[in-house]
């Protein structure tokens, strides 16, 4: 039933299969591509007519994952795929953008390429996959394509190369580099480097490409065995008579327009020109009226171009390294916690740097599983940034590309969350854009953070080179314009500190480039990117070592995995407690790890002592502060070191006779008091009387021992109250001892009647039981504490 064509290739030790003829026979082209456990459907279809009046190729790349490819469920209210996801959008940028410059110029016929994942193993990523299967089903379905491209994936550890590394092992290792590329050239670079030199890079594109070509030869098998007829394709008349036409009309128009240096006054000139060309052509046919419109496009393009390789002369009179004017300042904006104005000729970016908690991280619900993203950078050009008027609402393909790639050359100098528990959000706003926004969104939000005191390991800078290939002859241009980035063949950007690159992307218009060009560009870049951060350092040299005064805090402690339970309470009782009291945020993790973050110093400070309190043991002979919670005949049960109880007797809170104890103490007020004693049960002797309350300084006991005292002072009645609570009746069910009758028997006070309430708690004649009865209140039992549960 099924004519199906298969064939193999391997990579990096593992297995290639590419397969069609089984699935979407009614598209174009369909491919499946596997490697291990994780399968691509890509299906491709075209339009066999063209829209009339279109001049431009529409095509479409749409890539999907697949939560059942994981075997999970979305999450979330709805169950179902909704939105592309960032990494989907990204995606179908790594796919379209090798591809795109292989469809020959005048081909317009509206193309859909849509790659789904079908099944994902955890261990082989889904975008190399459904690049290779694009071009495979592409390349079979007839479609005026010049592939085949290839793809890899390249990582790079202990100073070798990785080719498809899984997962882990690019976590692992210093390099995350893709390559797409046909069997001559190559066409797309896109990676994230920790710090790795121009000739590390170079080698590690080249190992990608050799690589690829193996995909390359894969695809030319099966499509010898399952391609399509060729569409014909019209390659149009003759039109150098009439380009020639348009030369002598606004020719002259155009040259002086780009030596113009102002992009405003260029714009209008440029206008006027084009104006004046369509006027020439007003009475032509319809059709003759948009080729010539495309004829001044071209026009222009020549003209830059051979400015360019001839005089040396780019567009606002810069030879081919010179970077634009910087200047860039920080603390630009008052409330941010970290700000920056970046301005580099006409390209200008405010960029900002805000600190948060870790429940401020970006939850992300993809075919891994949830993670948690605690570093993100956002984007952002509005219409106004290159004078126009437009659609402004949410993020468009083009600002979730510039954004992540500004993210990847950041990412690698960031400091562990163990050096820094902070949430970090940039976010660059584009104010003005002529050439490269998002290597000032690099340069400014390097500075931005630094401002923010994010101690980053360099400072990152990042420059656009560009192309003009002809023939043999070409020129790199460094820190490119919007019209040469338009007008030329290649966006290679570079960004990296002062010790080498932490992103490299690179797309181009024609069929590839080589080893010879890119080595020249990567050299050219490097000079590049030194010059703009001797700007950057004029502004800012080093990470500020204070916070903002309005970003928060974050103290980090550990604690005993033991008493992670005690902190947080029954049901998060007690951690809800503290963060209500204090006002901070307290995170805390399985492994003891807590966080305490506030705006307010003395809120973490607060909390600090109270979690303390909670997991420390009281030491005999310290003095703690504390806060009066009961007041009994006997004396007052202090709560100290935020979790703790102990009771202060009577006889302990002053030198002198305290004859009632409500005369001297309230409840709620702020005491010192010192450790006398704690027993085996863990009760909790408490004086004040040797502690300076003013100051919380010990005190000599001046009070002579017992047997000096008057006899008024001794109550030895207490005595034998004590040996009393020695003859108790062995232990209860609570484990408490009864007491006998003297001053112990208030043993018994210990026993919750029902579970929950003390029975001290339940003495008739409105005095606490178990306190005294029969005895000296001064010997009263010292080791009483609330029962707070």
């Amino acid at each position: 039933m099924f004519d199906t064509k298969k064939v193999e290739v391997e990579l990096g030790g593992k297995t290639l299969t590419l397969e069609t003829g089984r699935v979407a026979r009614q598209a174009d082209g369909a491919v499946i591509a596997t490697i291990g456990e994780t399968v691509v459907l890509c299906a491709v279809t075209a339009a066999k007519t063209v829209k009339a009046g279109q001049d431009f190729f529409p095509l479409t790349v749409h890539y999907q994952e697949k939560f059942s490819a994981a075997g999970r469920i979305p999450g979330g209210f709805f169950k179902r795929e909704r939105g592309a996801t960032e990494k989907e959008t990204l995606t179908s940028r790594l796919i379209d953008r090798p591809i795109r410059p292989l469809f020959p110029e005048g081909f317009y016929n509206e193309i859909n390429v849509i790659a789904h994942v079908l099944s994902y193993d955890g261990e082989n990523e889904p975008d190399i996959v459904a690049m290779i299967a694009a071009s495979a089903a592409l390349t079979i379905s007839g479609v005026p394509f010049m592939g085949p491209i290839g793809a890899a994936r390249v990582g790079y550890k202990d100073g070798e190369y990785q080719l498809n590394p899984s997962l882990e092992q690019t976590k692992d290792g210093s390099l995350d580099l893709i390559v797409a590329a046909t069997h001559e050239a190559v066409m797309m670079v896109e990676s994230e480097a920790k710090e790795l030199s121009e000739e590390v890079m170079l080698g590690a594109v080249m190992f990608a490409h050799e690589a690829s070509r193996k995909v390359v030869d894969a695809i030319i098998s099966l499509a010898e065995q399952a391609a399509k007829d060729p569409w014909e394709l019209d390659t149009g008349a003759d039109q150098s008579a009439l380009k020639q036409q348009l030369r002598d009309i606004v020719g002259e128009d155009i040259a002086a327009a780009y030596r113009t240096t102002s992009k405003s006054e260029r714009s209008n000139l440029l206008n006027a020109a084009r104006d004046k060309a369509k006027a020439a052509f007003a009475d032509a046919e319809p059709q003759q009226q948009l080729v010539a419109q495309k004829l001044v496009k071209k026009l222009e393009a020549e003209i830059v171009r051979g400015a360019i390789l001839k005089e040396g002369r780019r567009i606002d009179g810069r030879d081919t390294k010179t970077v634009r004017p910087i200047e860039a300042m920080v603390g630009f904006l008052p409330r941010t916690h970290g700000s920056s104005l970046f301005t580099r000729g006409e390209t200008q970016a405010i960029c900002t740097t805000t600190l948060g908690t870790k429940d401020a991280e970006q939850m992300i619900d993809g075919l891994e599983g949830l993670s948690y993203q605690r570093f993100m950078l956002h984007y952002n050009f509005p219409p106004y940034s290159v004078g126009e008027v437009g659609r402004f609402g949410a993020p468009g393909r083009r600002e979730v590309g510039h954004g992540k790639l500004a993210w990847r050359a950041l990412n690698p100098v960031l400091p562990t969350h163990e050096e820094f528990p902070y949430t970090i959000r940039v976010t660059s706003d584009i104010t003005e854009s002529n050439g490269s926004s998002s290597m000032a969104s690099v340069c400014g939000g390097s500075l931005a953070l630094m401002d923010a005191g994010v101690p980053l390991k360099r400072p990152v800078s990042g420059i656009a080179m560009g192309l003009i290939l002809e023939g043999k002859d070409f020129a790199v241009l460094s820190d490119i314009l919007g019209d040469e980035d338009h007008l030329g063949d290649m966006d290679f950007k570079v960004a990296g500190t002062s010790e080498g690159i932490t992103s490299l992307q690179m797309d181009i218009k024609i069929a590839g480039i080589t080893q010879e060009i890119m080595k020249t560009a990567l050299e050219q870049a490097k000079a590049g990117r030194a010059h703009i951060l001797d700007e950057m350092a004029k502004a800012l040299d080093q990470t500020r070592t204070e916070l903002s005064a309005h970003a928060p805090r974050i103290e980090t402690m550990t604690i005993d995995k033991t008493k992670i339970r005690d902190v947080i309470g029954t049901g998060g009782k007690v951690i809800r407690e503290i963060v209500a009291t204090t006002g901070a945020k307290v995170d805390i993790d399985d492994e003891g790890i807590i966080k305490i973050s506030s705006s307010d110093v003395s809120q973490i400070e607060a909390a600090r002592r109270w979690i303390q309190g909670i997991v420390e043991e009281p030491e005999v002979g310290k003095v703690y502060s504390g806060k009066v919670v009961n007041l009994v005949d006997f004396g007052a049960f202090v709560n100290f070191m935020g979790g703790k109880d102990g009771l202060v007797h009577v006889s302990e809170i002053k030198n002198e006779r305290v004859e009632k104890v409500a005369d001297v103490l309230s409840e709620g007020q702020d005491v010192k008091v010192k450790v006398l004693e704690i027993d085996p049960r863990g009760k909790v002797r408490l004086s004040m009387r040797v502690v300076d309350q003013e100051t919380g300084a010990e005190l000599e006991d001046t009070r002579p021992p017992r047997e000096e005292r008057p006899r008024g002072e001794r109550s030895d009645r207490g005595d034998r109250g004590d040996r009393g609570g020695d003859r108790g009746r062995g232990p209860r069910r609570d484990g408490e001892g009864r007491g006998g009758r003297g001053g112990d028997r208030g043993g018994r006070g210990e026993r919750s009647e029902g579970g929950d309430r003390p029975r001290r708690e339940r003495s008739e004649g409105g005095s606490p039981a178990g306190g005294n009865e029969g005895g000296d209140p001064e010997f009263a039992p010292a080791f009483l504490t609330r029962n707070d549960d």
